[in-house]
């Protein structure tokens, strides 16, 4: 088990690709022979964003998407063949890139977190940790995201204490146990595959 604390100061920011809003890039993986780092070589990306007005979402072609309200309420994503309802914060959305999306805000601006990969990449999970409790944590990268203040967890037998939007990178090479101790937390899943 490695485990590694991202602090917020060190996230970086980067444009939307349709340029209509920033991320802030929390953590992300690309292809190995990639000369540069960009959508192209992209695997995963875990990220947060506002969503300050309506608008046309990204196409990201070969994309797979999740995404979840951790702040505000009221988001609902529309595209041309389905509604998807994330009226209340911390409901999971799952979409694909290719959908034709676009954001209604029903009671102001939102933040959210993203978990995005690269279709065939890698299988992605995400989900709020809201009561005190333990789950097993499968083989790959997982990211516990303090969204709302500092929260404390429990990685096997070890503590940790994680700070308001910190981040604590957890990479297995063999299943652990999470447990929840005190607070909120978003938890997001990568498994690559070969």
């Amino acid at each position: 088990m490695k485990t590694t604390l991202l602090n917020p100061e060190n996230y970086t920011r980067s444009p939307w690709k349709n340029g209509g809003g920033i991320f802030t890039d929390i953590a992300d993986a690309h292809r190995d022979d990639a000369p540069r780092k960009n959508w192209d070589s992209l695997l995963w990306r875990f990220a947060s964003t506002p969503i300050m007005a309506p608008g046309p979402f990204s196409y990201m072609q070969g994309i797979d998407r999740l995404q979840m309200v951790v702040d505000g309420r009221g988001l609902v994503l529309r595209s041309p063949m389905q509604a998807f309802d994330e009226r209340e914060p911390f409901t999971t959305v799952r979409f694909t890139g290719e959908l034709e999306i676009v954001t209604e805000l029903e009671a102001g601006p939102v933040e959210v977190v993203n978990l995005m990969a690269r279709r065939g990449a890698a299988e992605i999970d995400l989900l709020a940790l809201k009561e005190p409790g333990e789950r097993p944590l499968a083989v790959g990268t997982h990211l516990i995201y303090a969204a709302r203040g500092e929260c404390r967890i429990r990685l096997d037998d070890e503590n940790f204490m994680i700070p308001g939007q910190g981040t604590l990178k957890v990479e297995l090479t063999e299943p652990a146990k999470l447990a929840l101790v005190s607070g909120l937390a978003v938890l997001g899943s990568i498994r690559l595959l070969a």
